[in-house]
């Protein structure tokens, strides 16, 4: 057997139906990590979709419970072969954002897949249970092919990414030895571009925080107390406006990471980011100045306004507010000082006269969020996977120093000290986190053969040096 009938092996599971048959089994289930009825069905896509699943491939199942109450259970799934051979180790989650059941204009709502055309509509198809679910079928497409994989593969499902992956830390802490692993090889995210190949490196942090200006109990009719009293929506857009300028660009000077290194700028220097037909139009002159859109995205950091209330918007009436907040995210990359982004902008708007604005928590359902990190793009383990996936697409990969959205990539690259290597299944306009979420499935047969032909290499024994000794 060879790498072509392992690539055969992940096409023919494709054509067949086989990939739409998993998928509409696996969406079924309603894994809203972020509500309380979902939880069960998150122990339940572990039981009897993924155990089985690896099972059949000979792989050894355990289920964690997470140490943190209200957070789902997290599985690893391990297949040891020799103890000389590599330890790869992946990664997906089986949880899902809210399924915004109502809110769905195309497919038949969040919970039932529905193919038009090239497309194929339901919550999870993008984010991330097609793209576990792909990777899952190359690697047993690499085993049919070889009789074996020729590699250690262990791979971890956990089910609260989408709550910033609360207790993942804590569980790999506690079993060390048994995630260890050599590198991590995972899927998640969006290509930058549908039809090129892309391998990310790391990911950006996102920090949540809630700003807060309180001036008094009540509204107060706008005739009789306007001129009189503050207005506090006022204020905190004043402050807001003192964070970031009106074109995007971060005035919070502790905020802004160190200069993009010119090996970065080199890798983004011909990235385009295309969502195709559906996608929102870039703002080409939004965010930092004398860069491009690749490097604002993926080499620097940004911030966002995510919500913003004052008064009864819904039937306002003729009062000034008391109050006004905002939900507010910093999206950061390796290099910031994480601690310092709340002091910095506390000192921020003191300086700027800003002493009735305070930084808060946000709501616990908003306060989840990840730590920057990633692994350099010369790194042994990197110049492997790029060459991999050249031989299997004929086209050498679009490199990024880490994805633009957050993954707690740092458990791997800080707690087990792993090089990581992101290879996305998904693209930009696939409406993750949103109603109408859907993959390509032209992509998606892509990525079934890149990854067969992926892991049949790392069978082959031309692997770089080992890190990880049973």
């Amino acid at each position: 057997m060879n790498r072509d009938q392992a690539v055969a092996h992940a096409c023919k599971y494709f054509d067949e139906g086989q990939f739409e048959a998993d998928m509409l089994r696996r969406v079924a289930i309603p894994t809203e990590s972020q509500t309380t009825d979902g939880l069960p069905y998150c122990l339940r896509y572990l039981t009897e979709e993924m155990c089985p699943a690896f099972e059949a491939m000979g792989f050894s199942c355990k289920i964690f419970d997470n140490p943190i109450e209200g957070a789902g259970p997290i599985l690893l799934a391990t297949r040891h072969e020799a103890d000389e051979y590599p330890t790869v180790l992946g990664y997906g989650h089986g949880d899902v954002i809210r399924g915004m059941d109502d809110q769905w204009m195309e497919g038949s709502g969040p919970w039932k897949t529905a193919r038009d055309g090239d497309r194929l509509y339901g919550r999870g198809t993008a984010d991330n249970k097609g793209q576990h679910t792909i990777n899952m079928a190359a690697l047993k497409a690499a085993l049919a092919a070889r009789g074996a994989l020729g590699f250690n593969a262990k791979f971890m499902i956990e089910t609260g990414e989408e709550n910033g992956s609360a207790g993942v830390l804590e569980v790999v802490q506690a079993n060390i030895e048994a995630f260890n692993a050599d590198v991590l090889i995972a899927s998640d995210g969006p290509r930058v571009q549908a039809d090129k190949p892309t391998l990310s490196l790391g990911a950006r942090g996102a920090m949540n925080f809630s700003l807060t200006c309180n001036l008094r109990e009540g509204g107060h009719h706008s005739g009789n107390w306007g001129g009189a009293l503050a207005d506090p929506a006022a204020i905190l857009s004043h402050a807001i406006a003192s964070i970031v300028s009106q074109t995007g660009q971060i005035k919070v000077k502790e905020w802004l990471p160190p200069p993009i290194p010119q090996f970065a700028r080199e890798a983004l220097a011909n990235v385009v980011i295309e969502g195709g037909s559906t996608a929102p139009k870039i703002d080409p002159d939004w965010g930092e100045p004398g860069m491009t859109t690749a490097e604002r995205v993926y080499a620097w950091n940004s911030f966002a306004v995510l919500a913003m209330l004052s008064g009864n918007p819904q039937n306002p009436v003729n009062a000034i507010a008391p109050s006004a907040h905002a939900l507010c995210q910093l999206r950061y990359i390796a290099g910031t000082d994480k601690d310092d982004i709340i002091p910095a902008l506390q000192r921020h708007l003191m300086v700027g006269g800003f002493t009735n604005v305070t930084v808060e928590d946000p709501p616990p359902e908003n306060a989840a969020g990840f730590n920057a990190s990633r692994t350099e793009l010369d790194a042994p383990w990197v110049i492997w996977a790029r060459e991999s996936i050249r031989r299997s697409t004929g086209q050498a990969p679009v490199m990024l120093p880490q994805m633009g959205g957050s993954i707690c990539n740092e458990v791997f690259t800080n707690t087990l000290g792993l090089p990581t290597i992101w290879i996305p299944h998904s693209y930009t306009a696939c409406s993750q986190h949103a109603p109408n979420e859907h993959v390509l499935l032209p992509l998606c047969r892509e990525a079934l053969c890149l990854m067969a032909g992926l892991y049949w290499d790392l069978g082959g024994g031309e692997t770089p040096e080992r890190n990880f000794h049973f």
